[in-house]
This record gives structure tokens, sequence and C-alpha cells, in this order.
């Protein structure tokens, strides 16, 4: 009932408007603010499937999206543009606010990685896409605009949906386009900016790639980058790390998320952290191959 009524909320108060048990009428809305430059809201690179269906109320503006060439259950889930994550709710969803009266909404994550309050750029991973409120793993994604000045988005504000510069206005008929999502990239496509990783355990940061048994002050932590999905910026060789076993050379950097006192927030971790991959691998969690670092 609470997300009925939240999702709702502008009809309601239309509804008391019409019974006379509001006092006044809402001052007349605006005219939109720029809309952000909103993208696809997955990895950059990955393609996916824009879809509706009849009943989706409206049709028109909701969209469904599914992978094409990987698997939708399971995909990492990042924000269309920067803002900052003010609501949750059920199925699996969560609200972020961008700003001059934009709001995005994303639906059926099984695991949510952000919090209440945190802000988020363009690309932050935000969850994993999972079979929460659905029989068939997909992303629902809505765009809203806060005609009524009540710093929230409503069902009844949504708009039809920006995507790297295309509006799409789906008919359940078809056509569904497929779309690359160009999040994160460096210049718009190709290679991003950042690579997602998932590293299994909490990993110290250090100056640089040579450090393995170095106690010198040249080579004192930085701090740590906690386990979890976080970006790496590119990849550079040297010390190995690990055992007979399991071992790697590569070391990543990045932007620590505890910094040592008097250490640099952006350090070097060891590669040998990454969930996925084996011995002197570096890949992102797509499979791509981590840049080397200039």
């Amino acid at each position: 009932m609470r997300l009925w009524l939240r999702r709702n909320a502008g009809r309601v108060a239309a509804l008391l408007m019409t019974v006379g048990l509001c006092a006044s009428a809402p001052a007349a809305s605006a005219a939109p603010a720029a809309r952000p430059d909103f993208r696809l809201p997955f990895p950059c690179g990955q393609t996916w499937q824009l879809q509706t269906y009849a009943g989706h109320a409206p049709d028109d503006k909701k969209l469904d999206m599914y992978r094409v060439g990987g698997p939708t259950l399971g995909g990492t889930v990042v924000a269309s543009a920067a803002g900052t994550v003010t609501e949750f709710f059920e199925p699996g969803g969560l609200e972020i606010n961008h700003g001059d009266g934009w709001f995005t909404v994303y639906l059926h994550l099984d695991r949510i990685d952000v919090r209440l309050g945190q802000r988020v750029a363009s690309g932050t991973p935000l969850g994993r896409l999972g079979l929460v409120g659905t029989d068939s793993a997909h992303l629902h994604y809505e765009q809203l605009y806060d005609s009524n000045g009540d710093n929230d988005g409503e069902t009844d504000e949504m708009v039809h949906p920006v995507l790297q510069g295309t509006e799409y206005r789906l008919s359940p008929s078809g056509p569904f386009p497929r779309v690359t999502s160009t999040n994160a990239c460096d210049g718009g496509g190709g290679e991003p900016d950042r690579f997602w990783v998932d590293t299994y355990a909490d990993a110290t940061g250090y100056p640089d790639v040579d450090c393995v048994g170095d106690t010198t002050p040249r080579c004192a932590p930085q701090g740590t980058l906690r386990k979890g999905t976080n970006y790496v910026l590119c990849k550079k060789w040297g010390d190995r790390v690990g055992n007979d076993a399991t071992y790697n050379h590569w070391w990543l950097l990045t932007d620590l998320d505890e910094v040592a006192p008097g250490g640099r927030g952006r350090a070097y971790v060891s590669a040998y952290y990454l969930q996925k991959w084996g011995n002197d691998e570096a890949r992102d969690n797509d499979g791509r191959d981590i840049r080397r670092c200039d």
C-alpha cells in the first residue's frame, strides 16, 4: 500500500482536489529544466534490447531492458547519470535524484550496492539484476520530471526516456531497438575510462608496484580498498603477489576507500584480489582487458 501511494501520490492529490479536500491548487509547473545526459544504465560497450508490452502503463514510456550477447540475470546496473540515491522500494527498486527535477527509477535488482543519500557518478554500479518481482530477468527503467515541484518523481510525472541523445517512444508491437552503452566510456564510446572489478578481500594500496617486502617510507601503505565491486583505472606489471598455485604480477591503479594518515587516495593494489580471473590476468567483470597505465 505504501509503495502504491508513493508511486501514485500525484493521482491521489488530484482526486482530493476534485472532492474539495485540498485547500488550494498546486502552483503551475515551470518548463522542464535541461535533461541530464542520460546514458544506458549498463557498463560501457554492453548491448541491451529495449522493449515494452501492452499494459505496461504507459506502454510508450516504461522500458524493459534485456542483454544482447550475454546474460541478463546477474547483470550489473549502473547509474544513468550523476545524482543522489534517494529511495529504495519493492520490487528490488531504487530511485536517483539527478537535480533540477529529474529522476530515474530502476527495478528488479536482487542486490543493491549503494546506500541512501550516496552521491553517484554516471556509471557507478548500483546493483545486480535478479528475479525480484519478475519471472524473466530484465531491468525496468523510467525517467521522471518533477512537474509539481514536490522534489520527488512520481508515476504520473514519467516522460519519454532519452538515452544517449535518442528519445524512445516504444510500441508493444515493436520494433525493439538494440543500444550499445556509452556510459562512462572514454570519449563517448569504445574503451571505458574506469573498469569495474569484484575483489574478494580487502586490499592494501601502495604508491608503486615494486613494494613487496619493502618497508622503507617510499613504500608505506597508502590505505585500503574494501572488498566488493570497485573501479580501477589501469594496470601495471610489478612484484609478484600470491603463492605457488595462485599469483599475479599485475597491479591496479585505483582510488582507495580508506586513506592512511599521510597517504594518497590513489594507489596500486594487487590484481591477485580479483575474484573472477586466474594467474597473471587483469580483466574487468565483463572480461575486458584492463588497459596498461601510461
